[in-house]
């Protein structure tokens, strides 16, 4: 009874993915993944970012939460917000302090290829974006310099690789915005280790096309992820998410 409870739980923990800190959605920590949650699955989460991580605009750390969606097994949605700060918003002279606003975007992935599709070595492929237009008031703002802020575009490629009993997996994307001031364009990408003794932790090693981070996720009672991050290598970020698989 207790090997077929251990072999029961490695089956859970291998579907489990990472949901990105800042974007709620599925991948490595900053960097986008080709990487799929399973069918029907549903994230809710919520994050401490520090202000490493996040655009220019939060010049202090911050908080987000996110509702997080995969309708079909090739698509994906998310809704996340992220808090912004009374003082910043230019309201402390009407004596509101302290985190009183919020940023709303959404984020989709479309799988365009699954990994081994086709051809047994073939690379998932994903296409995606996070907060790819702003409105503000009655208009629509610059893409430029408007409260896009998370506004990214990408492709992305992700193979795994099984080296004895160790899995080891290598993404590749490429990143794209018209930000002025968080400027994501170019090459990212990343490696994951998912060690054989312990296969519901995921160590993740990563360059967003600006910065190097390092940082792990943990999957724990078989629902609750855990994922801590150190951006730039020194600046900590982490957070929690609730998975749910609906039937």
């Amino acid at each position: 009874m207790k090997k077929i409870f251990f072999i029961c739980l490695f089956l859970c923990c291998h579907f489990m993915l990472s949901a990105q800190l800042t974007y709620g959605t599925t991948g490595l920590l900053h960097v986008p993944s080709a990487e799929m949650q399973r069918d029907k699955t549903v994230m809710i989460g919520g994050n401490f970012m520090n202000k490493e991580i996040t655009p220019p605009t939060w010049y202090y750390h911050t908080y987000n939460y996110f509702l997080n969606v995969t309708i079909f097994p090739f698509l994906e949605v998310a809704y996340t917000c992220t808090l912004f700060k009374a003082e910043h918003l230019g309201l402390a002279q009407y004596g509101y302090s302290g985190f009183t606003n919020q940023d709303r975007f959404f984020s989709v992935r479309l799988r365009a290829l699954k990994e081994g599709q086709f051809w047994k070595h073939a690379p998932a492929i994903v296409l995606g974006t996070s907060d790819p237009y702003t409105g503000s008031g009655g208009g629509v703002t610059s893409p430029t310099d408007g409260n896009g802020y998370f506004c990214r575009f990408y492709i992305a490629g992700t193979k795994h690789f099984q080296i004895g009993k160790e899995t080891i997996g290598v993404h590749l994307s490429y990143l794209y915005n018209r930000r002025n001031d968080y400027n994501l364009n170019g090459l990212a990408g990343g490696i994951t280790y998912s060690p054989s003794v312990a296969p519901d932790l995921r160590i993740i090693a990563e360059h967003d096309s600006k910065d190097f981070a390092f940082g792990a996720t943990y999957l724990l009672f078989n629902h609750l992820h855990a994922q801590v991050e150190m951006q730039k290598m020194k600046y900590f970020t982490g957070g929690l998410t609730f998975l749910i698989h609906l039937k």
